[in-house]
Order: structure tokens, then C-alpha cells, then sequence
């Protein structure tokens, strides 16, 4: 098994900057793919940013891309994500979530953290 926990998020200005982190433990050698998705109130969860733990392979939606950087660092075990240029609809509920079964894409992952909250005021 594996465990994810975020930390980092928190409320912000508009045009303002976060960054989440996402620490794994257990099984932390089976990580070959992770990445950050997003939930507002009343919209499915999407794809955010994704990042291969092997090749550093980076994938960013269209909506967040130029804005938000997603990195790791293999040896703490530990994905990122640098949210700048915040806008009202970043809000949402952000997880982290490794090791998808299909592409990077879809939100079937085999493992989930509990999210955490960002609040981007206008």
C-alpha cells in the first residue's frame, strides 16, 4: 500500500502564488507516475498537471499551463506543484494521486491523497 498527503494549501489572492506538496510513503518504490487533479464545488475532478517519477516526462492541462510547475523530488519521496498567477477559478479541492492504470489523463488512479483546500479571491 500506499499513502499521499498534501499540504500547502491555503487562501490567496488573485494573481497571487501556492505551492502544494504531496509526500508518498509505503511503497514508494512501485511510483512510476503522479500527479495533481482538481475539484471545484459541483464539477468533476480534472486533470491538472502529471509527472513520470522515471523520465521527468511532464504533462499540464491547457487551463493551468505557463501558470503551475509541477516537479519531484525522488529522494524525499515527494511531488510539488508551484501554482502562480492565480485566478478565482483555480479554486477548488486539489489532489495528489500516483501510479495511473491507463495514461496520465484519467482520474483512475490506484492511489489518492486526502486533498487539500485553495481559495483564490477575486
Amino acid at each position: 500500500q500506499m499513502q499521499l498527503v498534501e499540504s500547502g494549501g491555503g487562501l490567496v489572492q488573485a494573481g497571487g502564488s501556492l505551492r502544494l506538496s504531496c509526500a508518498a510513503s509505503g511503497r514508494t518504490s512501485s511510483i512510476y507516475a503522479m500527479a495533481w487533479f482538481r475539484q471545484a464545488p459541483g464539477t468533476e475532478r480534472e486533470f491538472a498537471a502529471a509527472i513520470s517519477w522515471t523520465n521527468a516526462n511532464i504533462y499540464y492541462a491547457d487551463s493551468v499551463k505557463g501558470r503551475f510547475t509541477i516537479s519531484r523530488d525522488n529522494n524525499k519521496n515527494t511531488m510539488y506543484l508551484q501554482m502562480s498567477s492565480l485566478k478565482p477559478e483555480d479554486t477548488a479541492v486539489y489532489y495528489c494521486a500516483a501510479n495511473p492504470p491507463r495514461n496520465v489523463y484519467h482520474n483512475d488512479y490506484d492511489y489518492w491523497g486526502q486533498g487539500t483546500q485553495v481559495t483564490v479571491s477575486s
